[in-house]
């Protein structure tokens, strides 16, 4: 019985991002492909390509404010993040708590469920 103790305590560490670097709980890429579809309005997911906000193909690692040929506002420029899954579901939760003054006006995903699709989603496009 301890032993199950144990790991249920490392596995809810793992889940809710608490060591550095490791990914939220699993999402479903296919249903955050489906979730994705708010976010394609501004966003596009081919690499280099930019619409009224920065493409997202490659998101998941990368520093913050660095896709080639978009202009980032100052504050995301000055944010210095890098988009871990831990990040991505802080900045999506509530992008301008994250980022103040950021130019991305999206209220964020507030069904945990969506943000762990959306990044699920999001880490294929690579």
């Amino acid at each position: 019985m301890r032993r199950i103790g144990f790991w249920a305590a490392v596995a809810a560490t793992i889940i809710a991002g608490g060591t550095a670097g490791t990914a939220l709980a699993e999402g479903d890429p296919a249903a955050g492909q489906v979730v994705f579809k708010k976010c394609a309005v501004c966003h596009s997911i081919d690499a280099g390509v930019n619409k009224v906000g920065p493409s997202l193909h490659g998101i998941v690692g990368r520093k913050s404010a660095t896709a080639p040929g978009f202009d980032y506002s100052a504050a995301m420029k000055g944010a210095n993040k890098e988009w871990t899954a831990k990040e991505l579901d802080t900045y999506l939760t509530d992008p301008r708590a994250l980022v103040p003054g950021t130019k991305m006006v999206f209220v964020g995903l507030k069904a945990q469920a969506d943000r762990d699709n959306v990044i699920a989603y999001l880490a294929t496009l690579k």
